[in-house]
């Protein structure tokens, strides 16, 4: 079992720098945010950037298909008084097929964008069904999360 503790370790050390700097993106329910159920979110989304924070953009669309028409609604992301969290509230219709897509950008980062795509299935937010990009994601990647 000594075998594995030494690699372990220094996998560990060698994985932290991956992480270094960077700028990330994570969703969640609103549920456990009273600010954010105050302002009908359907989810939560906080940023991480170790430089300059304040400098990062979250924009937010829905994306779907109503009778077979794709549709991108621009969605209010609402800053939270916890630094860097957003709450985004529903404003897409009730027919059709949706999925939130939010991007996060900082001008420190130059050409780089973290994003996600969270399926909307019967009406609810899937935050299980959320796929994770370093990147903005790709028309064919939206089209797949509508399906």
């Amino acid at each position: 079992m000594k075998l594995f503790h030494k690699p372990l370790f220094a996998l560990s050390i060698l994985a932290v720098p991956l992480f270094a700097g960077a700028l990330l993106l994570e969703v969640g329910n609103p549920a456990s945010n009273p600010e954010a159920m105050k302002n009908h979110a359907i989810l939560v989304a906080r940023i991480t950037a170790c430089h300059a924070p304040g400098e990062t953009t979250v924009t937010a669309t829905a994306e779907g298909v109503v009778d077979g028409v794709r549709k991108s609604i621009p969605l209010k992301v609402i800053s939270l008084s916890a630094s860097g969290t957003f709450a985004v509230a529903r404003e897409w219709p009730e027919q059709g097929a949706w999925a939130i897509k939010l991007v996060a950008t900082n001008p420190e980062y130059r050409d780089y964008a973290t994003s996600v795509l969270v399926p909307i299935r019967n009406d609810s937010v899937q935050l299980s069904a959320a796929k994770h990009y370093f990147r903005r994601p790709t028309d064919a990647e939206v089209s797949l999360a509508l399906n």
